[in-house]
């Protein structure tokens, strides 16, 4: 069984738990330029499962072109969930690549206000 290109894993700080429901796009520019201008498409969308993770948001044969994506992860649908109020609405991660390696994974510690992220392996 392959993997998505793209993963991503959310843990919650506050309570020291997966974020489970979560939902999450990708978005694709091919060039920062663009990317900053809005002119992104929507490749693909997904949600946390019960481990925070969002494994199949492409198929595993999909081919990543070089350009900028943008992980947006829904926090204010994650965190009214759960009856509590986020600082931020959402959270982008975006991040550029000029040869695209087989797999990109795109971790997010997460807490009503404030959230860390980096490249994962």
């Amino acid at each position: 069984m392959g993997v998505s290109p793209i993963t991503s894993h959310v843990l919650d700080a506050a309570r020291g738990l997966p974020a489970r429901g979560v939902p999450i796009s990708i978005s694709y520019a091919p060039n920062s330029v663009a990317a900053f201008a809005g002119q992104s498409s929507v490749i693909a969308r997904g949600v946390t499962n019960e481990d925070g993770r969002c494994p199949s948001l492409l198929e595993p044969t999909h081919v990543l072109a070089p350009g900028v994506y943008t992980v947006r992860f829904d926090t204010k649908t994650y965190f009214a969930l759960h009856g509590e109020k986020s600082f931020y609405p959402f959270v982008d991660v975006a991040f550029e690549i000029d040869q695209p390696a087989p797999h990109y994974h795109i971790p997010l510690n997460l807490a009503p206000f404030s959230y860390t992220t980096y490249r994962g392996s």
